[in-house]
Order: structure tokens, then C-alpha cells, then sequence
């Protein structure tokens, strides 16, 4: 029997249960394709008449959860706040800051100061809260001694009196010394005199000829002229290397008295010096007596006296700039102070750059192009700011910082905070310092969004331990009094604080419409306020710009169209292709294999459906149903997982059937050249496999969308309304005829929020939308055909039903199929599934 003759034999029966019948006790109702707020139950007459609510509302689980995270102090109790933007996360955490008022641990003052025996590694003081500060005054009070007075003291009458003293002692001792020596010279006729070496000048004894020291030219020369004897040269000479190497001798002590000199002098400076200083030393040891000021201290006086006395003098005519005076080594770097009222510190880092975070530490490049940096060019960052108390930081913002996620985590794991130059690349090899690590507790407030927690608790082994303290923020609250009353006192909230038009009560009820608009549902309101702030701040200028008193709803609803115009351009230009034929989307007539699926994509902040036009063809074989996105890898792994479902529903409908199911089919999303994920279409393609195996027609006035399982049941899915709404608009464009509309799941009927202009329409008769249970009801929707349940005395579907017809046609097609190999030269078929003869109900898995 050809295939033709087939369909001419088993013709379906229209009167089982009429279209009309079954499009009307399906239908939606108007009132619940969407939620309308009776401004009258607000109980108000505008936002003059709220009081401001600044807080959150709806969040108790999340406030509890934070509130505990601000007062447990125990390790890795930080807090991660969890929600989408806009819902108040960031508002309420700084909110609840503010209201609890935590008490933590007095934080204390650090300084860093310089590290005489290793300068590269400047040395942390820690010091009781508010005492930083007077520590710092109280050195640079002794720097400006040692820099302004501590020359002219060593200069005073007494030292100088001292330094007589040593003066002439010395020359005494020199005289002491010389005068022997001297004395024998000019005894025995020679005398001192410089004479040119290859080394210089050097101190030499010579014979005196004639009243002057003759150097070794001049003896030759007078034994030439025969005025010195030969052999008087020769005792000249020994006697004179005699007397040098007396004289050599002497002058090793003449050193040695004058470098004894040398040192009483400097001990006299040095123990003057001790003397200056220590009244002002000993007064700071004793303000603060921890043990690294005690070292700090004596360690800069012993640098002073023992290394610094002999610059003073220098120092004090140098040209340069004051900071790189010699005196900075001893000052004092204050990088943390608290007053002693100061409350618990609270930082709220906006901008979390590991600089920011961290510290750094700074530096100059000098007049010859050398980098210079010391230890109070150390700066503190947001981390050390929030030392003992908690610091909130913005998770995305974290995590697109290089190095500070990183820097984060070894910071509260260890405790310890290591300040660093964050530009160790500008300078090349310059040594960097390497300052003291300061032991830190801070409690981190981290907020961001369900993904970045979901990646961060994959990812790193640390988030789980460091953060355990989970306050999740639901991105919609109930819609209900106490839902509405907050809506009401947050708009009046951003009234009053923007000074912005009063909004009456129908206003405020327009938003709270958008508002479980935006939720997805209309028993929610959406938490995430701040795109609903924008809103009415759209609406109060449109309100302004006409003067008039009041945001009412035509300003919220003007607003609303003004916002979607502004980025659905992508969404006319699909529908203009659709228009001018270049999409090709039927909305009128019935065809055989096709429909209308339903699909969603994003432009910016706005979501827009439209449709699929999807297609089937089938023939005999033992293919199955081939999934075309899936061969062309366009298939995405959950379409993928929708349309393997197809596959066993196509079992379950079909199990009356008395042969193998064999057949093979092909769908494909026609002019769809992007990739396709979703199960949303799962439900019309199913419709479509069996309109192209009954060779029943579908009406194409009719879209669909909708999940389903194995057993027929349609299921919800996303964006529902907007799917409404992007098949409204394509037939609108082509004009209404009453009979068009849109088949969705029982279950997402509570999730709908159609426009104005669709609900309008819908309550015309101009369009509808169905809600289903199963793809049954579908069918009789589409085809006008009952689709038919097994009967229980027969366990066979009803003769002339839907699903009867399309077993009757897979029988048809076993049949051809099995004529197959013989009429092909006996050539083999490649079957999917269970091999024929096996599976009782000719069930095969399908396969892309």
C-alpha cells in the first residue's frame, strides 16, 4: 500500500470532540493572564502619604543569616551575600552595620620603623589604640633636635674648652717624640726633606751640602766635580738609610698619637652626644615601654653616636630635597591610628585593586635617575583599615582584579598581611623592601551574584572554609500586603530622597505590576529594586515634562514602553524579516509537519520571544527521528536532552502498536543558523513528528511552547510571557483573525504578566492563549482532532482518534519498510534502538 493510499484509508474522525469545545474549556482566563493591583487596596492616595521604608523587606532569612555573620567571631565565619543586583544587597548590608553596631576587639596602632641591622626589612610597632600618633609626634620632636640642635650643643664652651685640652696634650706628646730625632739630624748634618717617587712625594732624610738637603742627583753630581769622596758618599748614604728607617718608625707612633687624639676626641663627642640625648631618649622609653620601642630607641641612639656624628656638619649644607635628608631613617611611619572613641572599623571598598587592598610601597626616582624608597613611603591599604573590624568588597569587582582574589585568600587564611610595592616592574632590579607581615583579623563581607558563589565554591578549595556563612537574597518577595506596603514605602523612600513628583496610587500599582512582571511570576513581586527605581524615576520625568502633579499609571505604562522601545530594536528588525518574507513564519492555515515553536533571546536588558518555525518529514525506514541542530552540532545538550525524551514519549504514545516503530523522520528549526539549547520546544515538536505521521495538519495561528516527559505531561517552562508576547506581535503585524493564539503549560499560568495590549486583545476574542496538562490536548488544539486515550476494555485508543491514526500509520510504514531491502537490492538498514522483533512495542531510542 503506498503511502498516499494510506492516508486516503485512515481518515481521522472530526467528531469526537469538537476544536471549539476543546480551545474553549482550555482557555486562559483574562484575569489571569495578568495580575492587576487595585490601587483602592493600597489604602493610600499617593507616596505623600507613606511612610519612607530604606530598608529590606521579604529578607528575613537573609538578614538573620547576616546579622549572625556580623556578630559570630570565630575562624573563616565571613560572610557571603548572595542575590542578584538590585535587590538591596549592598544597601541592606551597610544598613544592618548601622543597626548592630558591632563590637569587636580594639583594634591597635602600627608604625613601621627603620631596621638598623637590616635596612631592607623596615620593622613593624604595634601600640595601644591612639597612641600611634604621639609616638610618631614624640620622635619627630627628636628628629628636629638631632637636625637643628644637636651640632650647635656639641659646639658649646665646654667642648671646646675640651678640645683645647686633647690639642695640647697632643702637641706635647708630639714635641716629646720628635725632639730627640730632630736633635740628632742636625748633630750629624742631615735634615728632612720630599723627594719625587714613582709612588709621589715621600718624607725622605738627606745629607745637608751647604746649608740645604742634597738629594741622591746632587751627591753624584758633586762626585763628579770631585767635591765629595767616593767613599764618603757611601757612609753618607748608610747612615742616612739608618736615620730613614728611625724616621719611619717615628712616624708610625706620630700616627698613633694623633689617631689616639682622633678617638678621644670622638669619644668626648659621643659620650656628650649620649649625654644630649638621653634626657629626651629616656623620656620616650619611658611614654611607651614595649619592648620594640626599647630596641628602636637604642638602636637610633647608637646609629646617631656611632655612625652619624661625623655628618651632621655635611648634612647640614647639602642641596637637596628635605626628604632625603639623613634624618629620615629615624622618624616614624604611621600606617594605622584609631582615636581611643573611634567605633568598630567598617571600610566599604568600592574600588578592591590589590594596591587598594594591600598597601604599597612607594617611590621616588632621584636627580641622577636612581629609584629611592625607605620604609615611610610604606602606605597601608583598605585591609589594614578594616584590621579588627569588617570590610565589604564587591565580589565580580574582586575577582576581575589581577593577583587581589588571590591576596584575599592568603590573608585570611594566614592572618597575616604582607604590604608590598605593587610596581616592582617599573624599576627593574632595584631591591625591594620587604616590610614586617602585620597580623590582622578582619571579617570580609563579600557580595555578589549565584554564579560567581557557584564558580568560587567549585573552583577554590579556600572559598568553603573561609566563607561559611551563606546570606541568600531572593530576587522576589511575596505578592501580597505586606509585599505591596514595602513597594509602596520604598517608592516613597526614592521620592523623598530624589525629591522627585509624588506618585498616586495607581502609580505605585502600575510598578508593583511591572514589578512581578520582572519577577517572572504573579504571586511575586521582584525584590531587585533597582530596576524598578529606574522606572519610576523615568515616570516622574515623563511626569515632569507634562507638569503634571502626580506619577500616574500612564506615566508608569509611557515609561515602560519608552524602555522597551529603547532596546527592541533587534526584536523589530526579526519581525520586519518575518514581514517582508525574508523569515519565513506562517500564521495562517494548517499545514502538515510544521509549527510554531517558541523562542527567547536577550537585547540588553530586555527579553524577547519569537517564533521557530519547525518542521518535520517522515518516511519507512528504521531510522528514527533524526534531530538536524544535533547532526549540524547547533544542538545544545539540554535540546539535546528534550528531544531524546521525544523519543521515549513517541514509545509510550504509541504502545499499542502490533509492529516494531519504523520509521524515519527528520525536524529541523528551519533558517535557524545560531546554536539551540532549551527544552522548551520539546512539546510542539512532538506535535510535529505526529502531525507528519498522521499527515494531520496543524493550525499554524496556533505556537506552543512547553516542556514534556516521557509520559505526555507538558511542563513549565521560562519566559513564558514574553514567548506570548513575540507571537502576539508577529501575528499583529499580519494582522488578527481571532483564531490565533498560543498553547503553554497549566503550570506557568501563574508565572503570566502579558502587556496591556495583549490582555486587551485577548479579552476581544482577537487572540488566546491555552493552557495544556498534556501533549493530547495539544494535539486536539492544534488539529481539531481527538487525540484519543486507551480505552480500558480494548487497551487500544479509540478508532478514528488522533494516536490511533498515527499507530495504523507506523504499521503502514513497518510494512514498506519491510518491503524495503528486497525492492533495494537487499540493501541493509541501519536501525536505532532495539533490534526489530525484540521490543514489543517497536520502541527505538532516537538519536541525533
Amino acid at each position: 500500500m503506498t503511502h498516499d493510499a494510506a492516508l486516503d484509508s485512515h481518515a481521522p474522525r472530526t467528531d469526537l470532540l469538537p476544536a471549539e469545545r476543546t480551545r474553549t474549556l482550555l482557555r486562559v482566563p483574562t484575569e489571569k493572564l495578568r495580575w492587576q493591583c487595585d490601587p483602592a487596596a493600597l489604602g493610600v492616595r499617593s507616596t505623600a502619604d507613606v511612610e519612607p521604608v530604606r530598608g529590606v523587606s521579604g529578607q528575613q532569612d537573609a538578614v538573620e543569616a547576616l546579622r549572625f555573620g556580623l556578630e559570630i567571631h570565630a575562624p573563616g565565619q565571613n560572610v557571603y551575600v548572595r542575590g542578584l543586583s538590585g535587590t538591596g544587597r549592598t544597601r541592606l548590608v551597610r544598613h544592618l552595620l548601622e543597626e548592630v553596631k558591632p563590637s569587636c576587639p580594639l583594634p591597635p596602632d602600627r608604625v613601621f620603623v627603620h631596621d638598623f641591622e637590616r635596612p631592607d626589612r623596615p620593622a613593624l610597632i604595634t601600640l595601644p589604640r591612639g597612641r600611634g600618633r604621639v609616638f610618631r609626634d614624640r620622635i619627630d620632636e627628636l628628629v628636629a633636635y638631632l637636625r637643628d640642635a644637636l651640632l650647635p650643643a656639641l659646639s658649646s664652651d665646654r667642648m671646646k674648652v675640651r678640645r683645647a685640652e686633647l690639642e695640647t696634650r697632643l702637641k706635647a706628646r708630639l714635641t716629646e717624640l720628635t725632639k730627640p730625632f730632630d736633635e740628632q739630624l742636625e748633630k750629624e748634618g742631615f735634615g728632612l726633606a720630599m723627594l719625587n717617587t714613582p709612588v709621589g712625594q715621600q718624607p725622605a732624610v738627606l745629607p745637608v751640602i751647604e746649608g740645604q738637603p742634597a738629594p741622591p742627583d746632587r751627591l753624584a753630581a758633586l762626585v763628579q766635580e770631585g767635591k765629595l769622596d767616593a767613599d764618603r758618599l757611601t757612609e753618607l748614604r748608610t747612615r742616612a738609610d739608618a736615620l730613614g728607617t728611625e724616621y719611619r718608625e717615628l712616624s708610625e707612633k706620630i700616627a698613633k698619637l694623633n689617631q689616639e687624639h682622633r678617638d678621644s676626641l670622638r669619644a668626648g663627642y659621643e659620650s656628650e652626644a649620649r649625654r644630649l640625648l638621653d634626657r629626651s631618649v629616656c623620656e620616650i622609653a619611658a611614654a611607651f615601654p614595649a619592648p620594640a620601642v626599647q630596641r628602636f630607641l637604642s638602636a637610633l641612639v647608637d646609629d646617631v653616636v656611632g655612625k652619624r656624628l661625623h655628618a651632621l656638619g655635611e648634612s647640614a649644607e647639602e642641596e637637596g630635597a628635605e626628604d632625603l635628608h639623613w634624618t629620615r631613617r629615624y622618624r616614624v611611619n604611621l600606617v594605622r591610628s584609631w582615636d581611643p572613641d573611634d567605633p568598630c572599623p567598617i571600610v566599604v571598598e568600592t574600588q578592591p585593586t590589590l594596591r587598594n587592598l594591600v598597601g604599597t610601597i612607594e617611590r621616588s626616582v632621584l636627580p641622577n635617575g636612581a629609584a629611592f624608597s625607605d620604609h615611610l613611603m610604606i602606605v597601608g591599604g583598605s585591609l589594614l583599615a578594616a584590621d579588627g573590624g569588617y570590610i565589604v568588597l564587591e565580589a565580580r569587582d574582586l575577582l576581575t582584579e589581577p593577583g587581589a582574589w588571590k591576596m584575599l585568600v592568603r590573608t585570611l587564611r594566614t592572618g597575616v598581611l604582607e604590604i608590598a610595592p605593587q610596581d616592582s616592574m617599573l624599576f627593574g632590579s632595584m631591591a625591594a623592601l620587604k616590610p614586617e607581615p602585620i597580623d590582622v583579623d578582619i571579617k570580609v563581607i563579600l557580595i555578589g551574584d549565584p554564579g560567581l558563589y557557584m564558580a568560587l565554591d567549585s573552583a577554590d578549595p579556600d572559598f568553603p572554609q573561609l566563607f561559611k556563612v551563606l546570606a541568600d537574597f531572593d530576587s522576589s518577595l511575596p505578592n501580597d500586603a505586606r509585599g505591596l506596603e514595602h513597594y509602596a514605602g520604598t517608592l516613597a523612600a526614592l521620592v523623598a530622597d530624589e525629591k522627585l513628583p509624588p506618585i498616586s496610587a495607581d502609580g505605585i500599582a502600575a510598578l508593583a505590576e511591572h514589578g512581578a512582571r520582572i519577577a517572572g511570576r504573579s504571586d511575586r513581586l521582584t525584590a531587585r529594586f533597582g530596576r524598578l527605581s529606574d522606572l519610576a524615576r523615568e515616570a516622574a520625568y515623563l511626569a515632569q515634562r507634562a507638569a503634571a502633579p502626580e506619577v500616574t499609571r500612564e506615566h508608569v505604562r509611557e515609561a515602560v514602553r519608552r524602555t522597551r522601545r529603547r532596546a527592541d530594536l533587534p526584536a523589530r528588525r526579526f519581525r520586519e524579516r518575518i514581514a517582508d518574507g525574508t523569515l519565513r513564519i506562517d500564521t495562517r492555515g494548517s499545514v502538515v509537519g510544521q509549527v510554531n515553536g517558541l523562542a527567547t533571546t536577550h537585547a540588553g536588558p530586555l527579553t524577547y520571544g519569537f517564533p521557530a518555525r519547525i518542521t518535520t518529514t517522515i518516511g519507512p525506514g528504521n531510522r528514527g527521528t533524526v534531530n538536524i541542530e544535533g547532526e549540524a552540532q547547533l544542538s545544545g545538550s539540554i535540546h539535546t536532552k528534550g528531544f531524546q525524551i521525544l523519543g521515549g514519549l513517541m514509545r509510550h504514545l504509541l504502545r499499542g502498536a502490533e509492529h516494531p516503530l519504523s520509521f524515519s523522520a527528520s525536524m529541523a528549526f528551519e533558517q535557524s543558523y545560531g546554536g539551540i539549547d532549551g527544552d522548551s520546544a520539546s512539546a510542539a515538536e512532538t506535535c510535529c513528528l505526529l502531525s507528519a505521521l498522521t499527515g494531520v495538519p496543524l493550525d499554524q495561528g496556533v505556537a506552543m511552547t512547553g516542556a514534556i516527559d516521557q509520559f505526555g505531561h507538558v511542563q513549565p517552562i521560562g519566559a513564558a510571557t514574553e514567548k506570548i508576547e513575540g507571537f502576539f506581535d508577529t501575528c499583529s503585524d499580519a494582522g488578527l483573525t481571532g483564531e490565533q493564539g498560543v498553547i503553554v503549560p497549566r503550570s506557568n499560568v501563574v508565572d503570566l504578566m502579558l502587556r496591556p495590549d495583549v490582555v486587551e486583545a485577548c479579552a476581544a476574542g482577537r487572540f488566546h492563549v491555552w493552557a495544556v496538562d498534556t501533549v493530547g490536548q495539544a494535539l486536539e488544539i492544534f488539529t481539531g482532532v481527538a487525540a484519543g486515550e486507551v480505552e480500558a476494555y480494548t487497551a487500544r485508543y479509540p478508532q478514528g482518534s488522533l494516536l490511533m491514526l498515527a499507530i495504523e500509520r507506523a504499521g503502514d510504514f513497518w510494512r514498506q519498510a519491510r518491503q524495503g531491502p528486497r525492492e533495494n537490492g537487499g540493501a541493509k538498514r541501519e536501525a536505532i534502538g532495539p533490534a526489530a522483533g525484540n521490543d514489543p512495542t517497536g520502541a527505538g531510542d532516537t538519536t541525533d
